[in-house]
Order: C-alpha cells, then structure tokens, then sequence
C-alpha cells in the first residue's frame, strides 16, 4: 500500500520505528519529516500529509505528535481528510470501518512501539463497510469551515 507518515519533534522516533518496519512489510512509504527531535511545528507537517492524501501520493497518511491531538485537529481542517486520533486498535477498527478514516493520528508521547503498530496493523487491513455509515461520512464535506 502507498503510505505517507509525518510527525513533529515528538513523534519522531515512533514514526522512524514506523517507516521502518512499514518499508520492510513492503510497502511503499513517503516520509515527509521531521527529521530530528529539533522542535518544530506539527501544523506544517500535518498539512504536507494531507496535500500527499488529497494528492493522490497516498492511500493513507500516518501523522503522529506527542499525544496525537494536535495533529488530528490539524487534519481535520482539510475538506477530504477524514483523521481519526486512535489510542488503541480498536477505535482504528471502527475508525476506518465506520468512519472511512484515511488518516491515523497517533501519540508518540503515549502510544509505545507495539501498541502502535498494532493500531497500525488494523488502520492499513480494515475496510469502509459503506451502507449507513457512506450516508453518514458523505455529511462530514456538507460543512464548511470558514
């Protein structure tokens, strides 16, 4: 699957230990920072990822901050992208089959390596079931952000 994952400083390290194990399952992984632990601002990498989504350059995106909220509220701003802040794998279960996620939001500061991949494993194998909820999601682009 075409993925991308961005984090700010806080994220990381989760996100390097994710791009990896990722890579090595085979799929292919675009990486838009950050680079280091140096303080930055996780609006700017949110808004990368979500251009990359609504840009075709991915299936899914992966951003990850220090609890994950920031970079959910981030995301949610983008008319197309549908961000869920998951804390555990079953809220990415009912994430993408309810709510047709395209986008994981995680805590580097309070998700560890395993709980997260798990969470990822079930966010990339999980489907939209449609039906009740395709009436639902449709309504989520009906509201405009002024």
């Amino acid at each position: 699957m075409k993925l991308v994952l961005a984090s700010d400083h806080a994220g990381f390290h989760l996100k390097q230990q994710l791009v990896s194990r990722l890579k090595s399952e085979g799929h292919q992984v675009l990486d838009l920072g950050a680079f280091s632990t140096e303080s930055v601002d996780y609006t700017d990498y949110a808004q990368a990822l979500c251009q990359a989504v609504l840009d075709g350059k991915a299936e899914r995106g992966i951003l990850i901050c220090n609890s994950g909220v920031g970079m959910s509220i981030a995301a949610n701003r983008f008319k197309g992208i549908r961000a869920a802040l998951c804390l555990f794998p079953r809220m990415a279960y009912y994430a993408r089959r309810h709510n047709n996620a395209n986008v994981l939001a995680m805590g580097g500061g309070n998700t560890g390596f395993f709980t997260a991949s798990e969470i990822v494993d079930v966010f990339l194998s999980e489907e939209f079931e449609g039906g009740r909820h395709k009436r639902r999601t449709d309504k989520f682009d009906l509201v405009e952000v002024k």
